[in-house]
C-alpha cells in the first residue's frame, strides 16, 4: 500500500476533545435511556386466564380446543386457506406449521389474572397455587416460555390487595425452587407514573428480602386509560412511565376495551384498528422506541364460538386486525380464547413466510456487500435481521432454510439486530 495523503485541518485538537466533554452528559443519558432492544425473544401473543381458573393443564388445554376448533371448522389446509384468502401452496405450509406448534408449544407468554378477569372468592389461595403450577412446569419442561400474573393496580380502592398477591405469588415461586427465567408481571390500569415509581419500591423491597441482584423483577405497564397518554399538563404520560420504571419496564401493553371506554367509545366500536386505539398505540411506540420497552396490541372480544359460519367470520376478523398489527410493528397482541390461537399463528406464520425471501436476500446482500436493487443502511439490516429472527423464534422459518438464503448463522443475525449503538451510528457515515 502507498503512503497515506496527508490532508489539510483547520482546527485544533482540542476543539474536538472540547465537544467530546461537553456532550458527556448527553452520551450518558443516551446509553441510560436508549439502550436499544435487548435481544431476547417476544412473544407473538398474551394468553391471560382467570386466577381461578388456572390449572396445571391450561395449557395443553388451550392447545387441544384450539386444534379440535382446526379439525371442525378447518380440517385441511384448503379449508383453512379459503377462510384467510391464503394461496393454496402457502396455506399448506402454513396449516402444517399452525398444526405442529399448537401441539408442540400452544401458548408463548399466559398470564394468570387477578385483575378484570379473575371472579374468585379466595385470592391468596389461587396467587399461591399459581405460583406452585408454574414452578412445576418450568421444573418439568411444560411451561409456556413467558408466564406470570397480571396483579390489581396501584389505585387505592384495590392497592393492598394487588402488592399483596403479588407478595404472596413471588413468595411462593421463591419456596418452590426461585423465580423462572420467563417470569413476567403486568401492572395494569396506570395512570400516573407515581404509581410505576411505586410498584418500582415493591419490588425493591421484595428483592431486598430475599438478597436478589437489584432490577431482577421487571414488568410490563398496561395503557388502559387517556391518563397514561396525554397528562393533564399536555406531556406524554407514557413516555415518563417508561423512565419512573428505572430500566424495569419491559413493554407496555394496550388494553383495547378499557382505553376505548375511557374515550367514549361506544361498546360496538371498540376494537384495535379504531382510531383512538391507532393514536394511542403511535404514541407508546414513539414513547418506547429504543428503550429496550415492546410495545404490545390488544384483543379482539369477538370470538370464534358456535356455527362454522361465525367462526370463520371471527377466525377472518382476527387475523386481519391481527397482520395489520404486524404491519404496524406491533409484533405482540392479547387473545382471549382457544379459538383465537389458530389465526394468531397463522397470520404471523404468513407474515413470515411471505416476506422471508426478499428480507433474506436483502439481508445477505448487505452483509456480503453485494448491491442489489435496494441499498439498505444498518439501520435496515437491523430491521430485516430482526424480522428473520423473530420468524424464526415462534416457528414461521426455520433456521437451516434461513441460513441457507443468506448464508448468516444464527450469531450472525443477533449481531446485526443488536448493533451497538456506536457502531450503527458509525456505519452510518
Amino acid at each position: 500500500m502507498g503512503q497515506q495523503e496527508k490532508v489539510a485541518t483547520s482546527l485544533a485538537g482540542g476543539v474536538s476533545e472540547a465537544i467530546s466533554a461537553s456532550l458527556e452528559t448527553v452520551d450518558a443519558e443516551l446509553a441510560r435511556r436508549y439502550p436499544g432492544d435487548p435481544g431476547t425473544r417476544q412473544p407473538v401473543h398474551t394468553v391471560y386466564v382467570p386466577g381461578d381458573v388456572f390449572d396445571a393443564g391450561t395449557i395443553r388445554s388451550w392447545g387441544d380446543q384450539a386444534l379440535a376448533a382446526l379439525d371442525e371448522h378447518a380440517p385441511d389446509a384448503a379449508s383453512f386457506g379459503a377462510v384467510l384468502g391464503l394461496p393454496d401452496a402457502l396455506a399448506e405450509d402454513i396449516h402444517a406449521r399452525v398444526r405442529a406448534k399448537l401441539e408442540r408449544e400452544p401458548i408463548e407468554d399466559l398470564r394468570v389474572d387477578f385483575e378484570d378477569g379473575y371472579g374468585g372468592q379466595d385470592e391468596d389461595t389461587h396467587a399461591a397455587r399459581a405460583a406452585r403450577i408454574i414452578s412445576e412446569a418450568y421444573a418439568s419442561g411444560t411451561a409456556a416460555p413467558y408466564m406470570g400474573i397480571r396483579m390489581k393496580c396501584m389505585e387505592a380502592a384495590v392497592r393492598d390487595r394487588g402488592i399483596r398477591t403479588t407478595d404472596i405469588f413471588l413468595t411462593g415461586l421463591m419456596e418452590h425452587g426461585g423465580l423462572p427465567d420467563g417470569l413476567v408481571l403486568t401492572l395494569p390500569k396506570v395512570t400516573y407514573p407515581e404509581q410505576v415509581s411505586a410498584f418500582v419500591r415493591l419490588l425493591e423491597a421484595f428483592e431486598k428480602a430475599h438478597g436478589l441482584d437489584a432490577g431482577r423483577l421487571g414488568f410490563e405497564i398496561q395503557i388502559e386509560t387517556s391518563q397514561s397518554i396525554l397528562a393533564a399538563d399536555g406531556t406524554a404520560a407514557v413516555a415518563r412511565m417508561i423512565d419512573a420504571a428505572e430500566g424495569r419496564a419491559t413493554g407496555l401493553h394496550y388494553g383495547t376495551f378499557d382505553y376505548s371506554a375511557c374515550l367514549g367509545v361506544s361498546a360496538a366500536y371498540q376494537a384495535s384498528d379504531h382510531p383512538a386505539a391507532d393514536h394511542a398505540k403511535a404514541i407508546m411506540q414513539v414513547a418506547a422506541a429504543g428503550t429496550g420497552v415492546r410495545v404490545s396490541d390488544g384483543s379482539t372480544n369477538v370470538l370464534p364460538v358456535g356455527s362454522t359460519e361465525h367462526v370463520h367470520e371471527a377466525w377472518r376478523l382476527h387475523y386481519g386486525l391481527t397482520r395489520r398489527a404486524l404491519a404496524r410493528a406491533y409484533y405482540q397482541g392479547w387473545d382471549m380464547h382457544p379459538g383465537h390461537i389458530p389465526t394468531r399463528y397463522a397470520a404471523v406464520f404468513a407474515f413470515y413466510r411471505e416476506g422471508f425471501e426478499t428480507a433474506a436476500k436483502r439481508l445477505s446482500a448487505y452483509a456480503n456487500q453485494a448491491g442489489g436493487d435496494v441499498m439498505d443502511e444498518p439501520a435496515t439490516a437491523k430491521a430485516l435481521s430482526s424480522y428473520l429472527l423473530r420468524g424464526i423464534d415462534c416457528g414461521a422459518l426455520d433456521t437451516a432454510e434461513v441460513a441457507a438464503l443468506t448464508g448468516l448463522t444464527r450469531a450472525d443475525l443477533d449481531r446485526f439486530a443488536s448493533p451497538r449503538r456506536g457502531d450503527l451510528t458509525a456505519n452510518a457515515q
